[in-house]
């Protein structure tokens, strides 16, 4: 993973295998350099902390919320935004499908095109090294 270049590199066997455009933490949620490896995996995956509150019909009464930071509207219920092929790298950072947009947008995870998440998720096990890097 290159953060300078928003691009994650694949290497299967020694031998580069993928590439995939990324997007990594916005400013004020830098995502973290140094190696990792994956230690969860997870299908379908919903963050604990951003996301939408709903109403119990599933309007959604507040986007783009951090349960943090913000209040939960009266009869709101809180829905974490989707991360599917979900890996995770380092407590609460992971790599997930999700909008790539070609610029730093996340709250720190590493985001990627939902086909190249497939992908990833498909070939990478528990314990497969991840090194990030500026």
């Amino acid at each position: 993973m290159v953060l300078s270049e928003q691009r994650a590199y694949f290497y299967k066997g020694g031998r580069l295998a993928g590439v995939s455009p990324v997007s990594t933490g916005m400013p004020g949620h830098r995502t973290p350099t140094g190696n990792f490896r994956i230690s969860e995996k997870k299908y379908s995956h919903r963050s604990n902390l951003y996301g939408h509150y709903v109403s119990r019909t599933g309007y959604v009464l507040r986007s783009n919320v951090d349960v943090r930071r913000h209040r939960r509207p009266p009869g709101a219920v809180f829905r974490g935004a989707s991360m599917d092929f979900m890996m995770r790298i380092n407590g609460p950072i992971t790599m997930h499908a999700g909008r790539v947009p070609g610029y730093p947008a996340s709250h720190g995870c590493i985001r990627l095109p939902w086909h190249m998440a497939k992908i990833f998720y498909q070939n990478a096990t528990v314990g497969t090294r991840v090194t990030v890097v500026h």
